[in-house]
């Protein structure tokens, strides 16, 4: 890794920005073979790290020598201190001092800026590992860091046809240029706040500088990411900069990268958390995506990279309710085409069965393997000639799903609120009638014991219809992927459908069917020994997880700002609800 030029982005004399240098952007993840240091073979750890004058330690996991922690912090460096990262970790003890278990240090000053690494560090004396997400950025403006055209034109050979064989791993480059934000809403006494923004692309993660005690900031921060799946999506976040290094939400945009528009300036509206609902204020952003398309489509077809961090998922009624009906409305359409079927059997229709009852025969008697992915192909072009007849979108089919979704939306704290209210209400009368019980038989063990009992009985409740839930939620996702795929949704995964549905209609058409067979059999059986590493994947669903489904439509429907309105003074209200784009 090169070493940081810390003179390019240390900058005295610029104004509106923070005090520091760099921001340290640490994930403590997890563990691994750590010493065991109670008498039970387990140990207490926790982790300490010191970053010049900054201490931070993260929470204590209980009996474990493979801890995860999954906790994020944001350290501010100056250039003209050390550099050095102590990291130190011990076993908590309820009497006493805790435990010495190991320590690690690391060199900043060798990593790679705008850059988040995923570093194995292992502790001296062979006491364990941890394994950590480090990402330095500058404190300050970076524009003299913009791309210059000789540099792209480099850049675009790079990504060429010719190099479609090279390194799998490096499908594309990314430019953002994050220029400035305008009509932010206030989080701080005085009307004001101290915005930064967080870029982050799966698991890269960066950050701008802080601008105090505005709500127009300006951050004119250049980011150069590299791309490892065009399917991604990019995440800016601004947050209100707290004391104690704590962060409070402001708003959020995410852009799909296959749906960038390249060089072009853009104000795109700010959304709540989870990107359903319009709130106050507009960010400029410029954008700058070079890929290779051969690349790009062999990673198609592999598992998606996880973003390390997320978020265990909880049961809730409103959305168990949207998972219901989204799976109620794919059965119901299966529903449909059976219905139709049994009607053109049942000769309700004479003309449409007669000509249903031709094709069929003329068909089978005429059938071939190839003639499979034929018919797939010709659905797919179909439903473009409709849609570019009809002049209309994907999008336009999912009125209906829309106004669903920004009903649950609007009931959903109200709900949640009312499921919370009522369940305590219920626990509250179980709690009770058991108090009367144990005041007249006096056995207060016993209650313990039985409230121990009745919290596991509602926790095992909670986590099977949590289970549902997501069942649910996948089975729905899987159904609207399939049709969105079909209806053209992202035009660029639905022509590498009909490019790869051609390929296995020439192999078909070509090659005897037995031949095919024993390759794929022979593949299979051979591949653990070919690759240890190999881990089993279907290419069907991997495509699949790439198109997104209607929920996810919603989340990444852009929000143009009007300029105009951009550079009023009465930017939009929080929480109005995103209206349908026609």
């Amino acid at each position: 890794m090169s070493n940081i030029v810390r003179s390019d982005y240390a900058d005295s004399s610029s104004t509106n920005t923070s005090e520091w240098d760099y921001t340290v952007r640490i994930v403590i993840m997890h563990g691994q073979n750590l010493l065991s240091m109670d008498d039970n073979g387990f140990s207490d750890p926790y982790v300490r790290f010191k970053l010049q004058n900054e201490k931070y330690k993260t929470k204590v996991k209980n009996k474990t020598l493979d801890p995860k922690w999954m906790e994020t912090f944001s350290l501010h460096l100056f250039d003209h201190k050390s550099w050095q990262l102590d990291i130190s970790v011990f076993d908590h003890n309820i009497a006493g001092r805790d435990d010495f278990m190991g320590r690690a240090s690391l060199d900043l000053s060798k990593l790679t800026i705008d850059r988040t690494h995923d570093l194995n560090v292992h502790l001296e004396d062979e006491a364990g590992s941890l394994r950590i997400l480090v990402t330095i950025t500058g404190a300050v403006s970076s524009t003299d860091h913009e791309t210059s055209a000789s540099t792209r034109d480099e850049i675009i050979r790079r990504y060429g046809l010719l190099n479609s064989l090279k390194n799998f791993n490096d499908v594309g480059w990314l430019q953002l240029k994050v220029i400035r934000a305008h009509g932010l809403s206030s989080k701080d006494w005085g009307g004001k706040s101290d915005p930064f923004c967080t870029v982050e692309l799966v698991n890269t993660m960066l950050q701008s500088h802080t601008s105090y005690n505005t709500l127009n900031p300006e951050w004119n921060r250049v980011f150069t990411i590299p791309v490892k799946d065009i399917h991604s999506v990019l995440e800016v976040t601004v947050y209100d900069e707290d004391k104690d290094m704590k962060k409070e939400f402001i708003g959020k945009v995410a852009i799909p990268l296959i749906m960038i528009e390249n060089g072009v300036q853009k104000w795109y509206g700010l959304k709540d958390k989870k990107l359903f609902s319009r709130v106050k204020g507009e960010v400029l952003l410029e954008l700058d995506m070079v890929f290779n398309h051969v690349k790009a489509a062999f990673r198609t077809f592999n598992p998606r990279e996880e973003p390390v961090l997320q978020e265990e998922p909880k049961f809730k009624i409103s959305l168990f309710k949207r998972n219901v009906t989204r799976v109620r409305s794919i059965g119901s359409s299966l529903v449909s085409a059976k219905n139709f079927w049994q009607s053109l059997v049942d000769w309700d229709y004479p003309s449409k069965t007669l000509i249903a009852f031709v094709a069929f025969m003329v068909g089978v008697w005429n059938f071939e393997l190839y003639m499979l992915p034929l018919t797939l192909i010709m659905l797919f072009i179909w439903n473009l000639m409709v849609r570019e007849i009809k002049g209309t979108s994907a999008a336009d089919d999912m009125v209906y799903f829309e106004a669903d979704v920004e009903d649950d939306e609007i009931e959903e704290e109200d709900d949640d609120k009312e499921s919370r209210r009522s369940f305590r209400e219920y626990i509250d009368m179980v709690y009770f009638e058991a108090d009367v019980e144990d005041d007249e038989i006096e056995e207060e063990d016993d209650d313990k014991e039985s409230r121990r009992s009745f919290r596991e009985y509602i926790d095992v409740v909670k986590s099977i219809c949590c289970t549902i839930q997501e069942i649910l939620g996948k089975i729905a996702d899987l159904g609207e992927a399939i049709k969105n795929s079909v209806n053209w949704t992202i035009p660029w995964l639905s022509t590498l459908a009909i490019v790869a549905l051609s390929i296995i209609m020439l192999i078909l058409y070509l090659i005897p069917f037995r031949y095919i067979v024993l390759f794929w059999g022979v593949n299979k059986f051979t591949k653990k020994l070919r690759k240890p590493n190999y881990i089993p994947n279907n290419e069907v669903l991997d495509y699949l997880s790439r198109v997104p489904s209607d929920v996810e439509k919603m989340m990444y429907k852009e929000i143009r700002a009007d300029p105009d309105r951009s550079r009023s003074s009465s930017p939009p209200i929080k929480g109005k609800k995103i209206s349908r784009i026609k």
